[in-house]
């Protein structure tokens, strides 16, 4: 294993997706404990192969990462470094992007294509991230060539520091739950379909933990409390998540701490995270957990149990019922998730002592999804330009100053009235800037949005279209901070968000075939000082690609 060296110091590792390895550095000819000169670090070896996964029941081929399908999970704890060796066993270029993950003046390491290369087939990379400044609950995903829906994917959960307590009591057990919806043919079949420009249609079922029917139990014991965390790692389908009999307390949100609502289900939308506690407190037997897809013409339910330690009586009748169609019921529950004010974050101050309210906005987006043709191929696309991404990462692009890889303004702030059409679209933007973000759907369907290497102040969404008019509901005091935001049909939803974090940030749908078929852009946040102050340089292992290899 390499090792990392620096002037007046040596840290020495061992690969193991579990150990971390704190020693001794010497300063000025002292040791010194490590601990105290530099955050830990975490050290990861993942072997990604092609293997047979059989989560609806029929043998598939899917993404394995250490021969496990989901991939392992992540435990560190706020401002770790972490260290994940990569080797590609694949016959093809393969990317891991980090949903959620902030990567704090670090977007070399974000993983996806405009920032980064992929990883060759048969060869490794290794990416080098510190979760600065978070805890909370997220995950990571294969993010190239529709990968995503192979498989490649797992949890990250990132603990606080021991002297900054979360504002409930430790749960008696933790456990991770991914969902998603899942489509019974191979990602390469469902790849062909939308190159030849063709939708997708339904998919075939829901997975909890990458099983389906009845394939997965928590054990509980009685009279005691346990944490949820629950991610839609899925591809297009809200889903709602319920369990028999209990009702949940929502405590996290993709790093930040809610008010303690007690809710009996709760919608996941596709890529959002968050954390339930749920107190163990009925009579000893298994209880059903149901995950079923909202807003669709045919519901998909799968189950898992809540099994009672002492419980000798299985789950009988049927899974408890979820909504199904009720989008008031979808948006109210929204609305009222909001931050716990007096709670401390990742740092040992109240979450609401950044006062984003009080800020005044020094720009306005509107972003307005579209669904149309061109030559005659489905596309979808973002104020009418249908993303197309080039042969080089924007990021190197930019950083090489290669010419003709993109246009900064190639796609406007407003929705045009001309016709879509493709481009490889980035938008320029301030360093530091505290900005308006409104996405607007006038579709017949609920969408996601996601903004790679930052979070956003979710303060506002309602049915109609925006106005300025619509700022006078806006939530300026305990709107709930997240990095995935809903927009409900005919509806839009308003953020806001400081630029705090120099780089190229990827803004897309997280529907992944519109992903696929052009549905993003990308935020180039941009410092005049290009300071190391502020952007991290470009890693010395960092992958080169297309023109910028000449």
């Amino acid at each position: 294993m390499r090792l990392t060296r620096s002037k007046g110091s040596l840290l020495r590792a061992i690969s193991s997706n579990v150990t971390v390895i704190l020693i001794a550095v010497i300063v000025n000819n002292k040791n010194v404990d490590l601990a105290k000169a530099e955050d830990p670090y975490r050290y990861f070896t993942w072997t990604v192969s092609y293997g047979n996964i059989y989560p609806l029941g029929i043998r598939q081929q899917g993404i394995l990462i250490n021969g496990q399908f989901p991939g392992p999970e992540i435990y560190c704890n706020t401002n770790d470094n972490l260290v994940i060796n990569i080797i590609n066993l694949l016959p093809e270029p393969f990317l891991i992007s980090w949903n959620g993950i902030q990567q704090r003046r670090n977007s070399w390491e974000d993983g996806v294509y405009g920032t980064n290369c992929p990883i060759p087939s048969g060869t490794n990379f290794t990416y080098n991230i510190q979760v600065k400044d978070q805890i909370g609950s997220f995950f990571y995903f294969s993010s190239f060539a529709f990968h995503k829906a192979a498989g490649g994917y797992g949890a990250i959960r990132i603990l606080s520091r021991p002297k900054i307590p979360a504002p409930f009591a430790e749960p008696a057990g933790d456990f991770t739950v991914l969902i998603g919806d899942w489509y019974s043919y191979d990602h390469t079949h469902l790849k062909s379909v939308l190159d030849g420009g063709i939708q997708l249609g339904l998919p075939n079922g829901v997975l909890i933990n990458g099983r389906g029917l009845n394939g997965q139990s928590f054990t509980v014991e009685q009279g005691k409390t346990y944490r949820f965390r629950i991610s839609n790692v899925g591809l297009q389908s809200t889903l709602n998540f319920r369990i028999e009999d209990h009702s949940m307390k929502l405590v996290e949100v993709e790093g930040t701490h809610t008010q303690q609502s007690t809710y009996s289900s709760i919608d996941i939308h596709v890529g959002q995270s968050c954390s339930v506690l749920v107190r163990a407190d009925q009579f000893a037997k298994d209880y059903y957990i149901a995950v079923s897809t909202r807003f669709a013409s045919i519901t998909l339910t799968s189950t898992a149990f809540l099994n009672y330690a002492n419980s000798v009586t299985p789950a009988t009748g049927s899974p408890p019922p979820g909504p199904t169609s009720q989008y008031d019921w979808s948006l109210n529950q929204a609305r009222s998730i909001l931050t716990n004010l007096s709670a401390s974050g990742p740092r040992p101050n109240p979450q609401g002592s950044y006062h984003y309210g009080s800020i005044s906005v020094s720009r306005t987006i509107r972003l307005s999804s579209s669904a149309g043709f061109i030559d005659g191929k489905q596309r979808y696309a973002v104020n009418s330009v249908s993303f197309v991404p080039d042969d080089t990462p924007l990021k190197l692009a930019d950083h090489f100053k290669i010419p003709d890889v993109f246009r900064l303004g190639s796609i406007p702030d407003y929705p045009p009235d001309g016709v879509m059409h493709l481009g490889t679209s980035v938008m320029a933007a301030d360093y530091r800037a505290f900005i308006e973000i409104i996405f607007e759907n006038h579709e017949d369907i609920l969408q996601t949005w996601h903004l790679d290497g930052h979070s956003f102040f979710v303060v506002g969404m309602d049915g109609g279209l925006w106005s300025p008019a619509s700022r006078r509901q806006y939530n300026l005091k305990d709107a709930i901070s997240r990095c995935t935001t809903q927009v409900y049909p005919n509806s839009w939803t308003s953020v806001y968000v400081s630029l705090d974090n120099v780089g190229m940030w990827n803004l897309r749908t997280e529907l992944w075939a519109r992903q696929y078929l052009g549905q993003q852009f990308y935020l180039r946040v941009y410092s005049p000082a290009e300071s190391t102050r502020d952007e991290n340089p470009i890693p010395k292992n960092a992958l080169l690609c297309g023109r910028a290899t000449k």
